[in-house]
C-alpha cells in the first residue's frame, strides 16, 4: 500500500503544477480566488462586500473594496486588467486604478472606470470617469461582460467585450487638466460601493503586469 501512496501522491503533485503552469502561461494572475476575500481590503460599511456563487457580490451604502494581496505587492503601474462583470438594473459601480486605501469616501487617487448601464448618472459603462465618458450602452443589465482596462504609460485603454470604448493618453498638464488632479501613477485596484439600490456582482478577476 505505502508502495502505491508515493507514485499517486507524485502523479497528483505533477498534475496539479501542470494545472497552475497552464493557468498562468499567458501571464494573467488572479486577483480573487472564488470563495472569500483574502488579499481585500474593505472600508466604511464593510457589510456592502461579500462572496456569493462564486463572484463578489456588491450591495449597500457607499465603500470601497481595495485589493491588498501579494501579486505584485498589490502595486501597479503598467498592466492589462479584466474581469467578468454583472449589473442588476440601476446600478451604479466602479474600477479604480493606480489607487491606494482610504478608511472612507470615493478614492482621491487614480483613477475611476464606470461600471453603469441603467443607472440615472449617464456616464455609462466602460467611461474613464469625468475625464472621458462614454454616453452609448454597449451592454445589458442581468447579464455577464467582461470589462478590461490597459495602462502602458501615459495611454489608457478600456474595452467592453472586445470593444474599444476608451482611448486615452494624459497630457502633461493633468493636474489642471482632470476633475481632482488625477494622474496616472502606480497603485491598487478598488471595487466601488456606491449607494444601497446597487447590486453589482464581479469574477474572474485577472490582471497581467507589464514592463514598466
Amino acid at each position: 500500500m505505502k508502495r502505491l501512496i508515493a507514485p499517486v501522491a507524485i502523479a497528483l503533485m505533477l498534475l496539479s503544477c501542470s494545472s497552475i503552469k497552464k493557468q498562468h502561461s499567458d501571464g494573467w494572475i488572479s486577483l480573487f480566488d472564488g470563495k472569500t476575500l483574502n488579499g481585500w481590503k474593505k472600508n466604511q460599511n464593510p457589510q456592502t462586500f461579500s462572496v456569493e456563487n462564486g463572484a463578489i457580490k456588491v450591495a449597500g451604502p457607499i465603500s470601497h473594496l481595495f485589493y491588498a494581496g501579494s501579486v505584485n505587492d498589490a502595486n501597479f503601474k503598467n498592466f492589462e486588467f479584466k474581469a467578468q462583470v454583472m449589473t442588476k438594473p440601476n446600478a451604479n459601480s466602479g474600477i479604480y486604478f493606480h489607487t491606494a486605501f482610504q478608511q472612507e469616501g470615493f478614492p482621491e487617487k487614480g483613477y475611476e472606470v464606470q461600471v453603469n448601464n441603467s443607472h440615472s448618472d449617464w456616464r455609462r459603462t466602460g467611461s474613464l470617469y469625468g475625464v472621458k465618458d462614454v454616453k452609448e450602452t454597449y451592454v445589458k443589465d442581468n447579464e455577464w461582460y467582461e470589462e478590461y482596462i490597459m495602462v502602458q504609460g501615459k495611454n489608457v485603454t478600456i474595452k467592453i467585450n472586445g470593444k474599444t470604448v476608451v482611448e486615452y493618453t494624459e497630457p502633461e498638464n493633468v493636474g489642471k487638466e482632470n476633475a481632482g488632479g488625477r494622474a496616472i501613477s502606480s497603485g491598487t485596484f478598488a471595487l466601488q460601493g456606491h449607494d444601497p439600490g446597487s447590486v453589482v456582482y464581479y469574477k474572474d478577476i485577472m490582471v497581467k503586469p507589464l514592463p514598466n
